[in-house]
């Protein structure tokens, strides 16, 4: 993962990419042990595409799951 790069002074400008950057790392990655950057990211896109896209609720659209 890289850190998301905003200007000094505008918190606002990039709070949902950090917000994400944060539940990914919270709710997966520091959960798991990768053997090679390759493996994580596939496992990563995976649990994105297979769980953040479609079971976890988002708080930014009132708590409904942003497939629907």
């Amino acid at each position: 993962m890289v850190q998301s790069m905003g200007r000094v002074g505008c918190a606002l400008d990039n709070a949902a990419a950090e917000s994400f950057n944060a539940t990914i790392k919270v709710e997966f990655a520091y959960r798991h042990r990768f053997a090679t950057r390759a493996e994580a990211r596939l496992r990563i896109a995976t649990w994105i595409a297979d769980f953040y896209n479609i079971c976890r609720r988002h708080s930014a659209v009132g708590g409904l799951l942003p497939i629907i």
